[in-house]
């Protein structure tokens, strides 16, 4: 078995607590950092939660990224924050973030502000009326106004970190990566992705993996071939 690297969180897009449980069994210690999201939160996502870290020793992201008036979500994180999280999401608005920045207060909960999802390509940001230009612009403006607005760290896509992680108000904060795939892995819903190894090279401090392990007919094997790839060469970043 390989040694856990918490640079790999892994999604647990599974339907409940319980199934959530069945997989990090299955996964052991070789995986230290989960993802729940809010597609499990009606299946005891924050039971799940609270069970893996207390329990289990395991860190915890709880990705809601949320966005509403300001009031709302200072009160929101404040709740959620009692819950000794390590990550979680708001949308990367300037007004949301500093919202949840007063909300976590003085707590280990990391504020962690979306860019433009993994999902999302120029098609889908003209649907939504977002502003003209190239995402990766976008995103790289998004990310250094949630800095400047008190987050501890963004959520992009690898395509991006390397421009963020070069950012004069990224120094000291996190880049967090979704849409990342294992070379030869079925795409899903992503559409700009990298592998691990792309990823971390790029800037990455952390890379979140989902269906290639938890709907793998292995995970255990499917995670330790991610964790191997994450301490091969190719993820060094070239300052390293």
């Amino acid at each position: 078995m390989t040694a856990a690297d918490d640079r790999l969180i892994v999604a647990l897009d599974v339907p409940d607590a319980v199934s959530g449980l069945d997989l990090t069994s299955r996964l052991g210690a070789r995986v230290s950092f989960y993802k729940i999201g809010l597609g499990m939160l009606t299946g005891g996502g924050l039971a799940l939660a609270r069970e893996l870290k207390d329990d289990h020793g395991k860190r915890i992201f709880l990705d809601l990224k949320l966005f509403d008036i300001g009031a709302t979500i200072e009160a929101a994180v404040r709740g959620l924050a009692r819950f000794d999280l390590d990550f979680l999401t708001v949308h990367g608005d300037p007004h949301v973030v500093r919202a949840a920045r007063e909300g976590a207060g003085g707590s280990a909960t990391k504020i962690l502000a979306v860019t433009v999802l993994t999902s999302l390509d120029r098609a889908d940001l003209d649907a939504a009326l977002i502003r003209a230009g190239e995402i990766p612009d976008i995103v790289v403006e998004r990310a250094r106004r949630a800095f400047e607005a008190g987050a501890d760290g963004v959520i992009a896509s690898p395509q991006e970190a390397r421009r963020i992680r070069a950012l004069p108000e990224a120094l000291g904060r996190l880049i967090v990566t979704p849409g990342v795939r294992p070379q030869g892995a079925d795409l899903g819903d992503q559409k700009r992705v990298a592998t691990p190894a792309e990823a971390v090279a790029a800037g990455a401090d952390h890379v979140v993996v989902g269906r290639p392990v938890w709907a793998s007919g292995d995970p255990a094997a499917a995670a330790d071939a991610i964790l191997a790839e994450l301490s091969s060469p190719q993820a060094r970043r070239p300052n390293a």
